[in-house]
């Protein structure tokens, strides 16, 4: 590209030209104003005879293309360390969305060429006409399955036959209140008659500028929500009741609970909850209170932390209480004992099946089984709480459990392996023990390579199982869900078989 160029300097304050480069009418001195610019303080181009203020044009580009010019200038090393990254990325991207959709790449799902059927007897049978062509394609994509699925089948009909179902003895109201003396101090027995979630006044012995986060467990281990606390901070004095010289917060339990199972969908319908305008949920999705914080635990291979009190969970819920303390004092000015219909929920995946923190508390064990277990507590403090249980698929579950916790080499032969190698380890203790002393066996579960005590087939009556004395009612969700609407109903605890 030819360059025309034609410019004048820009005067200096004092006036005086420095220099001048290529002024048509050659150097001027002095106040006399150069012919281009005609004494305006300011710089010209002329680029290919078009005359352009410099302010507007910054850079002048030669012909040829750059684009790609910082990229060429890198070392070959380094552009094919560069190329052989991305590949690697691309890749384990593929891996992980095209399992997830049930596609046979680099991680093939093996629930679709098998897992047990339903019916083991079509594996047996010599001419099944209706599922000739799957179990073809199995034993050519799932060779594992096909060959060990004899001495698999031979240690499922071993556990199967050990499994017996007794009544659990439930512990006393007193026996609790001894093993949780703070807790039982705390939360009263009686709830505000006129809130569907169960709330009550407490007395505020702090000043207007005391943080009553300060010592907040949730706070201190985790920056994530030091935000929210920030704000509920700003706004704890002005959501306090005052009378006879006192002050008094509100306090509020959760009216609901989703107890599990894990990844089974409970964050989905966590998201949707949230959506409705009288449901509020804890300032955490996921507080993991009742089965691990109050005995300290964050992870277990960590070992123990201080505990966390019954009033750092109740923080949790401060902003949905605010809430209903406004609706509250509204209708109180009003004469009006309106029902206050807002709900708070929970939404912790391990309250379900997590009673892992026994063997660290409780000495006074029977036959290996923890004499008190989470669903004591909650149906002690609320007999009338709902429970919401996701299932799936116990297969889907399982598989999907490992690609989200297994850290290398999936795939899955491997996952067949490791879950081979669980059924084993459960087998070798029903062998010995009953059905509750290997469930609860913390050695036999942190041995497990895979969690298959995390969730149970979809048509069992789990809230029997959890709960002490549950009325469960499912309904499907498509074709890979279910949900189960509980209710703690009375004190009874009642061991139900699975029912196909």
């Amino acid at each position: 590209m030819r360059h025309c160029i034609n410019c004048c300097i820009q005067l200096l304050p004092d006036g005086a030209h420095k220099h001048q480069v290529n002024c048509r009418e050659g150097p001027h001195h002095g106040q006399q104003a150069c012919p281009t610019c005609k004494g305006e303080n300011k710089i010209l181009f002329r680029v290919d005879s078009k005359q352009m203020n410099l302010l507007a044009v910054l850079e002048v580009r030669t012909e040829g293309n750059e684009n790609w010019s910082g990229f060429l200038r890198l070392k070959k090393g380094k552009r094919c360390s560069l190329v052989f990254g991305l590949i690697i990325m691309t890749l384990v991207m593929a891996s992980y969305i095209l399992s997830g959709a049930h596609q046979e790449l680099l991680i093939s799902s093996p629930f679709h060429y098998g897992g047990f059927p339903s019916n083991p007897s079509l594996m047996d049978s010599e001419n099944p006409s209706d599922t000739k062509e799957h179990h073809h394609q199995s034993s050519v994509n799932n060779i594992s399955y096909v060959k060990d699925y004899p001495s698999i089948k031979l240690i499922i009909n071993s556990i199967t036959a050990r499994i017996e179902f007794t009544t659990r003895q439930l512990p006393d109201l007193e026996d609790l209140k001894k093993q949780e003396l703070h807790m039982f101090s705390v939360i009263p027995n009686k709830f505000l008659p006129n809130s569907k979630s169960p709330c009550w006044y407490e007395e505020f012995s702090g000043r207007n500028t005391t943080d009553p986060y300060l010592t907040n467990s949730y706070v201190l281990y985790s920056k994530r929500f030091r935000s929210t606390f920030d704000a509920l901070r700003k706004a704890f004095w002005g959501h306090l009741a005052h009378a006879h010289g006192k002050h008094f917060r509100l306090r509020c339990l959760p009216h609901f609970y989703i107890i599990g199972q894990p990844k089974c969908g409970t964050t989905d319908l966590y998201d949707r909850l949230r959506l409705h305008p009288e449901v509020k949920f804890s300032a955490i999705k996921e507080p993991h209170w009742w089965t691990r914080k109050r005995f300290g635990i964050v992870r277990l291979r960590d070992g123990l932390r201080d505990r966390y009190p019954v009033e750092d969970y109740l923080d949790l819920f401060d902003l949905a209480a605010h809430q209903i303390h406004q609706e509250l004092q509204a209708n109180s000015a009003k004469e009006q004992s309106k029902m206050n219909t807002i709900i708070i929920g929970e939404a912790s995946a391990s309250t379900m099946w997590d009673n892992n923190a026994w063997t660290f508390f409780y000495d006074n064990s029977t036959d290996g089984e923890p004499p008190f277990l989470t669903q004591d507590f909650i149906h002690a403090f609320q007999p009338n709480a709902k429970l919401i249980v996701m299932l799936r698929d116990p297969v889907e579950r399982l598989y999907s459990d490992y690609l989200y916790f297994a850290s290398s080499n999936k795939s899955a032969d491997d996952f067949h392996e490791k879950v081979t190698e669980a059924l084993q380890l459960f087998e070798n203790c029903m062998l010995d023990y009953s059905l509750r002393a290997c469930v609860y066996n913390n050695t036999l579960n942190n041995a497990m390579p895979v969690r298959p005590r995390a969730g149970p087939r979809q048509k069992e009556l789990v809230c029997c199982y959890y709960a002490s004395g549950i009325v469960g009612l499912g309904f499907s969700i498509g074709t890979e869900r279910s949900v189960l609407m509980c209710k703690c109903c009375s004190p009874l605890f009642m061991d139900v078989k699975a029912e196909n």
